[in-house]
């Protein structure tokens, strides 16, 4: 009895060291050994487990000089991966210039924006105010008082790039364009366009209108990774839209300012534009073998010079990109609790990894390895629960998060001194 008595006090002292602890002390520990775990995606996982694909270059007159880089004759330009963000081409990424039309890239976002956030809906019907059809310019000739449904507007403001629909669409979402254009900047700087500054919604020619190339590709990797179906009506080549107004009913065609749409077989978008002061830009996306490319002219003397670095560009990067993308997300071991109602809890890899390489290294030595904190109990569904690093050629390329995919409760303090105390008689 005396030995049991003195085993309990025991137990209760070690009970109460375990409650003063903090409650979450992270300790990295190693699976199989020193921490890592290695997973060779060629050999162990063979073709299932890695995907990386060659990317050749498109067609003839692509402008590619070599390793040296690529020859333009615009002033700023930048090539940026879609999945990634990675930058593959920069030519004084950072300067500022008018953006032209191009600035509709911002509008179109905030339009889908409200969408998704279910303030608009495609059939709502917009109204097109005295001052938004007296917008010059590249317009679709909306008259005051004249009604055409969000979906219409799009296609006019994508396709068209129309000045009116712009205004029009500014004043439906926000009451105003001054305050729509508000809501523009504070986008801009949400996405880290920190060189941007937006006078007005369609881009015409404005003292102090201003953005870079980075920034218009920070945009655009926006716009068409967040939605989609932007590709849906940038990529309209010709499409008729009805004005019924108090004159009548009337026919009016819709062509592509996006020439690329109908000469670059690989082009899925996006916004061009030009005036007096911006010259010819363009964001131009286009997508060969499963990778998108973001390509930003700006400052081009003439609209032929604007396609013509647009798809040197394009097909520069096709030409030197290699992409690795895991098609599945590997599983990862369960991480151990401490001081909780369970001693253990599952987890999951945060998304899939991709990268991509421009220095012509071999992607089937792609190196996965993963490391696991130990965690203290409560334990919240979503808990970081370790970093899974990535190499190449012994140099780290990228990291994924490893997250908690359930939740465990603190042990209870009668719970914890029955558990001490059974461990003490063991």
């Amino acid at each position: 009895m005396r030995a049991l008595c003195a085993a309990f006090l025991c137990a209760l002292m070690l009970v109460q060291t375990v409650s003063a602890m903090p409650e979450r002390e992270i300790l990295v520990y190693t699976e199989p050994q020193d921490g890592v775990q290695s997973i060779d995606e060629d050999g162990a996982e063979g073709e299932d487990g890695a995907e990386a694909e060659k990317e050749v270059d498109a067609s003839d007159g692509t402008g590619v000089q070599g390793e040296a880089g690529v020859e333009l004759s615009a002033p700023s330009a930048i090539l940026m991966e879609k999945e990634t963000g990675q930058i593959v081409f920069e030519k004084n990424p950072d300067e500022q210039l008018a953006p032209a039309s191009v600035t509709k890239i911002m509008t179109l976002l905030l339009i889908f924006d409200a969408i998704a956030d279910g303030k608009l809906g495609l059939e709502d019907p917009v109204t097109t105010s005295e001052y938004a059809a007296s917008m010059g310019g590249s317009q679709v000739f909306l008259e005051a008082g004249e009604a055409q449904t969000v979906d219409t507007m799009i296609k006019c403001i994508a396709v068209a790039s129309a000045n009116d629909a712009c205004v029009a669409m500014a004043e439906h979402v926000c009451g105003s364009e001054e305050e729509f254009v508000g809501r523009m900047n504070e986008r801009a700087q949400g996405l880290g366009m920190s060189n941007t500054h937006f006078v007005n919604c369609n881009g015409l020619d404005a003292e102090g209108h201003l953005t870079t190339a980075r920034d218009i590709a920070l945009m655009s990797r926006e716009l068409i990774t967040k939605y989609p179906q932007i590709r849906d009506y940038s990529m309209i080549w010709m499409e008729d839209i009805t004005h019924n107004t108090q004159k009548g009913t009337s026919e009016f065609g819709l062509t592509n300012t996006n020439k690329l749409v109908r000469h670059y077989e690989y082009t899925t978008g996006l916004k061009t534009g030009s005036t007096g002061n911006a010259k010819f830009c363009i964001s131009a996306t286009a997508e060969k073998n499963g990778m998108e490319l973001i390509a930003v002219i700006m400052a081009a003397e003439n609209s032929k010079a604007r396609t013509k670095d647009a798809i040197a560009l394009l097909n520069y990067g096709f030409g030197k990109c290699s992409k690795f993308q895991e098609k599945e997300i590997p599983e990862t071991p369960d991480a151990k609790v401490s001081n909780g109602t369970e001693d253990k809890v599952a987890t999951a890899q945060e998304e899939a990894f991709t990268y991509v390489d421009t220095a012509g290294k071999n992607l089937q030595n792609m190196e996965r390895k993963v490391e696991m904190k130990k965690l203290e109990a409560p334990v919240k569904q979503g808990d970081e629960a370790g970093i899974v690093r990535y190499f190449l050629e012994d140099q780290e390329i990228g990291t994924v998060k490893i997250l908690t995919t359930e939740s465990v409760e603190k042990m209870s303090y009668p719970a914890a001194l029955g558990e001490a105390a059974r461990e003490l008689l063991l």
